[in-house]
């Protein structure tokens, strides 16, 4: 197992940093490291034998946090913000269908299961719409509620 990033290596972390009740100081639940934002490698360990982590300090923020290797990128790599992320509830703004067949109408909640930036027609994700997971276009999305609110 080689770490595909080495001290002092500028990254940018992919989603949303949440303290997950091991950061000091700040309840479980709270936004640390807002994705998007880059920082530079300090150390690399293992968790539980099979995960590489990475201890990565963003100076803006002034904080270090524990990153997993999927979810980092190279900071020079190409950035392609989204609107949603993982976990996020959503629900199409129009109905949703597999050959012919309506699988989620508008208003029906959803849930973020994969954020695929690199899809070739834009921003696309894997959303779960009760028990079945379709690709939509992040065009296609709302948050629920609809209330025009963005991710944090």
């Amino acid at each position: 197992m080689l770490p595909k990033y080495e001290y002092g290596d500028a990254v940018r972390v992919i989603r949303n940093v949440r303290n997950d009740g091991t950061f000091p100081g700040e309840p479980t639940g709270r936004l640390l490291i807002r994705r998007g934002s880059v920082g530079y490698v300090r150390d690399v360990g293992t968790f539980l034998q099979d995960q590489l982590v990475y201890s990565v300090d963003f100076f803006e923020q002034g904080i270090m946090v524990g990153c997993r290797e999927p979810e980092l990128q190279l900071a020079d790599d190409p950035w392609i913000p989204t609107r949603f992320e993982f976990r996020d509830k959503v629900t199409p703004k129009v109905p949703l269908g597999i050959d012919g067949e309506v699988v989620a109408a508008a208003g029906d909640p959803g849930e973020i299961e994969q954020v695929l930036r690199d899809h070739p027609s834009g921003p696309a994700y894997h959303v779960r719409f009760s028990g079945r997971t379709l690709l939509v276009p992040e065009s296609a999305l709302d948050f629920i509620g609809n209330d025009d609110q963005e991710s944090v």
